[in-house]
Order: C-alpha cells, then sequence, then structure tokens
C-alpha cells in the first residue's frame, strides 16, 4: 500500500440531484456536476459517488450524470450503492467509474464480490461497512477478492484504536463525516487506512487543497503541490519576475503569457491555482477571482536557463479577458501546412463525419452510411478489417497503410452514429 494517503469527496445522488452523505439531506444551492467539478478542481485525489436511486429510471439518471462526470473530471470515481447482480456492477464500471462498492452487510453480496473479483479485477471491487460491528468480516471480504474496504465509522473515530480494527489488514478508506482538521488527521494516521473519504461538502477557497496542506503540517503524507526547485533556483528578470507562459494541458494551445514573483509561485503551489502578479497594477493577482475563469495546475515546468515557466492548466472559461480561448487570437503569418499531429487529425476528420450527419450533403459516401443505418456501417467494418488481414500479409506497407486508415475512418462513423467522441476513447485507453 502507498504511504500517500487519498482524500476523496463523498457525494450522494437521488433524481439526479447531490445529497449530503453524513446526514443525507440536498446539498442545496449546488448541482451534482458543479460540486464534482468543484472537488476535482481543488485538490480532491477522488469521488465516491453514492447512487441512492429509488426507482430504475432514476438510477439510469445516476449512470448517465456518471458517465458525463467520467469524461470530463481528472479524479477517479468509486461509485456504488445500487448493485444487485453482476451487471449493475458491469453498468458503473462501463460507464466509466474506476471502482464499485458492494454493501458488505447484506449477505446476498458475498457470492457477488468474488463474482465481480474473478469478472472485472480485485483492484476494481470494493466492500462498504456502513457499521464498525462488521469489522470481524474484511478478513472473508479481502479473501473474496475485494481490494479496499470502505469504513463508515460514524462520527466514532475512536474505533480506529480499538483491537476490531487494528486486527484487521485493510487497506480502508475511512468515511469521516467530520470537517475538522485533527478529527481528518486522525482518520489518515489510522492503521491500514489508504486515506480518508470526507462526506460532508467543504467549500471554501482552496478546499481540499487547503486541507491537504494543514494535514502535511501535522505530519501526514498527502499529495500536494511541491516544488522540485525553490525560488531561489530561479533567475528573475530585473523586477524579480519570472514569465509564465500558460497551456491548456488538454488541447496543448498556448493560452496566455503573464508574470510571477514568489509569492505568486508560493500562492500557487499552496491553492493549485495560477496566481500572477500585475505589472500594470503593481499587485498579486488571482486568475479568475473576478471572472470565474480560473486556472487549475495540472503541472509547472521550468526551462533550461531557470527563467521561465511552462504552466499546463485547466482552463476554466476563456483565458483572454476579451473573451477569446487564448490570447494568441491574432495571426500575424501563417504558411499553409498540413496537420500531422494524429489527434488533430481525427478530431478534424471525425468534425466533418458529424457535421455530414447533422448537415447532409448530396453525393457524400458517409451520409450513404448514415442513411443505410446500423447494420450497413457493421458490414462496411467487417470487409474493412479483412483487408487488412489481407494486406498484413502483403510485402508492401504502402496497401496496409490504406487499409487501416480506411478501417479508421469507418470507425469514426461508427463512433458518430453512436455518439462517440475521439476524447472518450483516449480517456478510456489513458484509464486501461
Amino acid at each position: 500500500m502507498s504511504d500517500v494517503k487519498q482524500l476523496f469527496a463523498g457525494i450522494g445522488c437521488r433524481e439526479g440531484k447531490p445529497v449530503v452523505l453524513g446526514d443525507k439531506k440536498e446539498a442545496a444551492g449546488r448541482s451534482l456536476k458543479t460540486l464534482a467539478y468543484y472537488y476535482n478542481n481543488n485538490g480532491a485525489d477522488g469521488l465516491l459517488l453514492w447512487d441512492m436511486s429509488e426507482s430504475d429510471e432514476d438510477h439510469e439518471r445516476t449512470i448517465g450524470i456518471l458517465k458525463e462526470l467520467a469524461r470530463e473530471i481528472d479524479i477517479p470515481i468509486v461509485t456504488g450503492g445500487r448493485v444487485r447482480r453482476l451487471e449493475d456492477v458491469k453498468k458503473y464500471l462501463y460507464a466509466g467509474a474506476k471502482a464499485v462498492f458492494l454493501d458488505g452487510s447484506d449477505l446476498d453480496n458475498v457470492d457477488l464480490i468474488k463474482e465481480a473479483a474473478d469478472r472485472f479485477g480485485s483492484e476494481k471491487i470494493y466492500v462498504h461497512l456502513p457499521s464498525p460491528r462488521l469489522l470481524c468480516r474484511v478478513a472473508e471480504f479481502i479473501q473474496l477478492g475485494a481490494s479496499k474496504i470502505l469504513l463508515d465509522v460514524a462520527g466514532n473515530v475512536e474505533i480506529l484504536e480499538a483491537e476490531s480494527y487494528t486486527g484487521q489488514e485493510g487497506p480502508f478508506l475511512i468515511l469521516c463525516n467530520e470537517q475538522e482538521v485533527p478529527v481528518i488527521s486522525v482518520c489518515m494516521a489510522a492503521e491500514h487506512s489508504a486515506g480518508v473519504v470526507l462526506t460532508v461538502p467543504r467549500d471554501g477557497d482552496g478546499s481540499y487543497m487547503e486541507l491537504k496542506g494543514e494535514l502535511k503540517k501535522r505530519g501526514q503524507k498527502v499529495e500536494t503541490f511541491g516544488s522540485a526547485l525553490g525560488w531561489g533556483s530561479f533567475k528573475p528578470n530585473g523586477d524579480g519576475l519570472v514569465p509564465v507562459v500558460v497551456q491548456d494541458y488538454k488541447t496543448e494551445q498556448v493560452l496566455m503569457l503573464a508574470y510571477m514573483n514568489e509569492q505568486a509561485f508560493e500562492d500557487t503551489l499552496r491553492t493549485g491555482k495560477m496566481n500572477y502578479y500585475s505589472r500594470s497594477r503593481k499587485e498579486q493577482w488571482l486568475k479568475g477571482e473576478t471572472s470565474g475563469h480560473f486556472q487549475y495546475v495540472k503541472s509547472l515546468h521550468l526551462d533550461c536557463d531557470n527563467d521561465t515557466i511552462l504552466a499546463r492548466v485547466h482552463q476554466v472559461g476563456a483565458a483572454c479577458h476579451t473573451g477569446n480561448t487564448s490570447c494568441f487570437f491574432r495571426t500575424l503569418a501563417a504558411k499553409e501546412h498540413k496537420e500531422t499531429n494524429p489527434l488533430k487529425v481525427f478530431e478534424d476528420v471525425m468534425a466533418v463525419i458529424q457535421d455530414r450527419k447533422v448537415d447532409p450533403k448530396e453525393g457524400s459516401y458517409t451520409n450513404y452510411l448514415f442513411d443505410k443505418g446500423i447494420d450497413k456501417i457493421l458490414k462496411k467494418l467487417g470487409e474493412e478489417a479483412t483487408e487488412i488481414v489481407i494486406a498484413a500479409k502483403n510485402p508492401d506497407p504502402e496497401e496496409i497503410k490504406y487499409e487501416i486508415s480506411d478501417f479508421l475512418y469507418h470507425v469514426m462513423v461508427l463512433m458518430a452514429a453512436k455518439g462517440i467522441t475521439w476524447e472518450e476513447i483516449t480517456e478510456e485507453l489513458a484509464n486501461r
């Protein structure tokens, strides 16, 4: 088990709305997606999404929300709460969950835990213990294939010092319904603890990032932003500033150029949000404080001369005060060139295919496939796959390049027909 402890945010979901797990009431004023995005951007290591659906319709709505969140947030999602059969586990995992938890108090789940672990892998199966009285069954659940135990201490953190807990092996994620740092620290420090799931909303500037800073001061090993080099190793300009080139971490688009002094650098590490020094206003500023267009840090890099920083960020809204995504929106000079960035090429071709679907063009082969329907598309995919196999036997590499290109085009037509994007595919590949 890693020495680094994780800090999860726990949210219940009922009828598509967030529910505070600590007291089962609705989280007023915040949508489920808003909360998830907030925790994702403000330092939570993961999200525990508790499906509290009471009807099949509500359950399907939750699955839909899970799919959307899995596509759009970076932190892993663990979910469960409505698992009655193996198919339910599969639906959660296929929707994008990193792992699924089953109720350890339900005797009917004993066989299901083993079946799910055998089918999907132990690392994807957790068991929830709603009461410390079930600690005596931890060894059984681990033997059946569960990789982690979610333990609800229900405010009774003293149980973490009791023999019924310390005599187990874990690893445990402790469900904690307290916001006080000393209590959370006790849960973090407990033997066999892999981390804590906070079951109450935590708002305020910095949120989980700030909280982890406090926990780190108490000796807890948590993941925070720490620079490999201190400010003293940098080479600021005559004004004591270092230029910062800001880049979108997904698209790699250059967004803006700004400046940092030592305080802005330290504030950025502390909060996980980009802070700068304004040369015109002669003051510190947090990007997005006025506009809401925050920049959440993904990584910071220093150039070879130690005098320029490259920041890769998740940009909320537009980076430029003009409303443009990037400050570099005016072309001064350009030469025609062929785009060869693989993902960009795929996205461009996909954009054309999706446009044909919305705005059909007479004589378009793509529209012919859409008009004929899914069976025709699948038939062509099968034919193109066979052509690849045949071409692979041919010593001429040009033939197989042509056939693979043909196959990928038909795959994209299928993706468009089923509403799947390249971002979803690359996200799935990255998770494997």
